[in-house]
Order: structure tokens, then sequence, then C-alpha cells
């Protein structure tokens, strides 16, 4: 039975339809198979059902039976079973395969791969949850459990998994053949980010390719470009402009949030700026001796020669003391630890998330 992570992984790892038979017939030689009887009056087993190459040639295909108490879940039991022979190299990181979902409904994968024959067969697929090639043909019941058999044919797979690593090369080249003035931006990180999901998905399609007797091509692995997306984002200047601070505070705390996430000081004519603005004022709350001041902070991520906001981030607090000197200063601590606690979080989660335009 596939665990709802394993459903995750297989929605990024294999990109064709998967064919579910829904015929009823009481046909043996293929489909649904259920109820048969012999002469005595009780239910005729079926041999492949404890080894399915008694039925399929072993040399041609890889099979497994899975069983439940369900039609539903015998055939996910044996999808299971299946992806279970080629072991965990088949699988990838929940993010990254999450990420390549994204770009797949994005039609990002269409715009950089140059396949739509592929492409268009991927997005059917990852629809689906499907494996590529791989087909349920028979299902048997006794009247109490459910069997299902789950076939991969070895020279369909060999085909398509070719295919679809030919074309996932073909999109990392044209994501990293870009001008070096292109490369040091942040459309520059999302290229060899998505670069290094797109080497990782291949990867585990080169592995099963290698399992069933396929030509295994050569590949570069995710951490290279994923190191390359690294050096990229430390070479992208960041300007910071914060308005009426205090001793500095907030102005260092989002230094610190951009410096620790590699980006270097931004200079005179920076490509980004981060520019945060505050308000602090007396804050009157009725019969209550203490002095209180509320403080309000924007801080908006912005592409400068277009002035489009990348990442917005604002808050509000009220901090109260004894005098609205302290009042004041509680709120400006308030807001540093508050920036130390998020910013480069919430900074780091949407560099990640990036997809290439």
């Amino acid at each position: 039975m596939f665990s709802k992570r394993s459903s995750l992984f297989l929605l990024s790892l294999f990109g064709f339809t998967l064919l579910f038979s829904t015929c009823t017939s009481t046909d043996t030689t293929g489909g649904v198979t259920s109820g048969l009887r012999n002469t005595s009056g009780t239910r005729t087993e079926i041999s492949w059902i404890h080894d399915p190459y008694t039925k399929y040639d072993r040399q041609a295909n890889v099979a497994a039976v899975g069983s439940a108490n369900s039609r539903e879940m015998a055939e996910k039991s044996a999808l299971g079973n299946l992806v279970a022979i080629f072991g965990q190299n088949i699988q990838v990181d929940e993010k990254v395969s999450s990420s390549y979902q994204e770009a797949v409904k994005k039609g990002i994968t269409a715009n950089w791969s140059g396949n739509t024959t592929v492409d268009t067969a991927i997005t059917t697929s990852t629809g689906m949850a499907s494996l590529i090639g791989v087909e349920i043909l028979d299902r048997w019941d006794d009247g109490i459990n459910f069997y299902a058999s789950a076939v991969l044919n070895k020279a369909k797979a060999m085909q398509l998994y070719s295919d679809m690593v030919k074309s996932n090369q073909a999109m990392i080249e044209n994501l990293i053949n870009i001008p070096p003035e292109e490369k040091n931006t942040l459309n520059g990180v999302a290229r060899y980010q998505f670069a290094a999901t797109v080497a990782e998905i291949t990867a585990s399609y080169v592995y099963l390719l290698s399992v069933i007797g396929g030509t295994v091509p050569a590949f570069k692995r995710g951490d290279d470009y994923r190191l390359e997306a690294a050096d990229i984002n430390k070479a992208i200047p960041v300007g910071l402009s914060v308005h009426n601070d205090k001793s500095g505070r907030i102005q260092g705390a989002f230094a610190k949030a951009l410096s620790d996430l590699g980006f270097t000081n931004g200079g005179s004519n920076p490509l980004y700026l981060l520019d945060v603005y505050i308000t602090a004022a007396p804050a009157v709350i009725a019969n209550n001796t203490f002095k209180f001041t509320r403080i309000e902070l924007k801080a908006d991520l912005k592409e400068t020669k277009t002035g489009i906001v990348l990442l917005p981030y604002d808050f509000n607090s009220r901090e109260g003391h004894t005098s609205q000197e302290e009042a004041d200063n509680r709120a400006y601590a308030y807001a540093e630890q508050k920036i130390n606690n998020e910013y480069s979080s919430l900074l780091k989660s949407y560099l990640s998330a990036l997809l290439p335009n």
C-alpha cells in the first residue's frame, strides 16, 4: 500500500499515463477475473496471484501482485510492490518532487524542454499520480480478498524513459545557457535551482533505465547545479534602505538576514533593494497609566529597475512601559527580535521556491 509520502514522490518521478483496465468480464486471459467456479461450485484460484511471471515473460516485463480487501487498494498495493522492486533509488526528496510538480502545473517544463509531446504526457500523468508505462492488467477476487497485477513492459519503458532523459537534459541546457549579465540575477538563481531539480528527477529515470537494461546516459548530479546557484546568489548585490530607524537596530537585523543568505552589499546601483519603512507613535489606552508605543514596519524587496515588489513583509505591535522613551525602546527591540527570528527564513523560503521566467 502506498503511503501519502510515496504517492507524492511518484507524482514527479514518473511521467506517463497509467492505463487502468475497467473490464468486468470473466475472461481468464486478461482484465478482471472474478468469481470463476469449477465443476464442484468452488472458486478457481488463478496462478498469477502467486507468481505474475506464470503469465508474463520475465525477460520482457517487470511485474508485481498486490492484495487487499478492496479492488482499489489491491491495485495500489500492486503498484507499491512494483515500485519496491526498484528500491529507494527511484525516489526523490519531497521538496524536489513538489517543485517539479509546480513547474509542470505552471507549464514551465513545456517552456524549457522544447518537447511538447513528452511534456503533454508528463502533464497528463502527473495529474493522475501515475507510473510510467505501467498497467494494471489483471484483477481477481475470491469473495473476500482482492488481487491485482501491475505490469511494466520493459521495451516501452526504455523508450519512454530515454525520451524523458533526453527532454530533461535539453531543458537543463536551455536553463543554464544565459549571458553573464542575466546569470547574476534572482532569475539566474531560479534557473540553476530548477536545473538541479530536473537533474535529480533525471537521476531517478536513469537508475530505472539501468535496472531494466536500458542504455544509461551520462548526466550531472543536482548538487552540481545547486552549488552554482549558491555562487550566483553571492554575486547578487542587494541594497538596504531603512527609514525612521533607531540606533541602527532595524538596519542591523535586516543586514544580517541578507548576509546570512550570501547576498553582497548593494553598493551605489544595486539590482535589488530592500526598502524598509517604520512608523512609531504613542498609543493611548484609556484608564491605563502606562505609556504605549505602536510600531508598524513594512519591508519590500524590490527590483530597482521596475519597482516590482518581489517579497513583501510587514507587521505591527504595541509595547508599553512607565515612560514613553522606554516604550519606544521596547517597540524597536520587539521589531528587531522579530526580524531576527523570521526574515532570514522567509527570504530563504522565497528563494528556494523561485521558478525560472
